[in-house]
């Protein structure tokens, strides 16, 4: 117990260097005369907002939820299955890595979420046997999709490692991966997932603020 806590503080205490790495983008940004900080600041608030109304972290909880009852019974093989892909494609994690590695071509969110999920893996596979392995074709069809899709975005942009755009949505995934590593070291418990719509606002956000000023 005392070893599996000490992996996933450091797995929390990487993932904090790495999100505050990712948000110090925000101070390379401006929204005509409004500083980059205040831009995210305003997409974290009204996605949070959005993201409450909607109750996205109910809604993620709920689906683990309904697989796990749908599932229930039908052998250790299809469990361990459902398990391994809700675990490993379900959260704010795989999302943001995608996206950023699409983006930006950087890889260090999905290499700190293969480590997570290796850990995991080895759990789940005492547990269930198996079927945890299978898991990778939804990882690989689900991360995959959405880092080409972000990859095709990237061409329309002239520069992506300067794009205010792509920066913005950087930094406030950035601050929403030092969230999810607050929670790895339970330091305190941070609704990331209702988060997840700031990563579309930001955009928004920085094109109504250069336009009104």
């Amino acid at each position: 117990m005392a070893m599996q806590q000490v992996i996933t503080q450091a797995v929390g205490l990487l993932t904090i260097f790495i999100g505050l790495g990712m948000a110090a983008s925000l101070n390379d940004v401006t929204a005509g005369q409004v500083d980059g900080v205040i831009v995210g600041l305003l997409a974290l608030v009204l996605g949070g907002l959005l993201g409450e109304w909607w109750k996205l972290e109910a809604l993620l909880e709920s689906v683990g939820d309904w697989l796990k009852r749908h599932f229930k019974g039908k052998g250790s093989f299809t469990e361990g299955f459902v398990a391994a892909s809700l675990l490993f494609c379900v959260g704010p994690l795989a999302l943001i890595g995608s996206i950023n590695n699409g983006l930006t071509g950087d890889n260090a969110l999905l290499t700190i979420k293969s480590a997570m999920d290796g850990l995991a893996a080895i759990a789940l596979t005492s547990s269930f046997g198996i079927g945890v392995g299978f898991s990778t074709l939804p990882i690989l069809l689900y991360q995959g999709g959405l880092s080409l899709g972000a990859g095709v975005l990237a061409q329309s942009i002239p520069d992506p490692t300067t794009s205010p755009q792509v920066l913005l949505v950087t930094g406030v995934g950035g601050l929403m991966i030092v969230g999810l590593g607050f929670n790895l070291l339970e330091v305190a418990r941070i609704r990331v997932a209702s988060f997840l719509p700031a990563l579309l606002l930001a955009p928004l956000v920085h094109w109504i603020a250069s336009q009104l000023t």
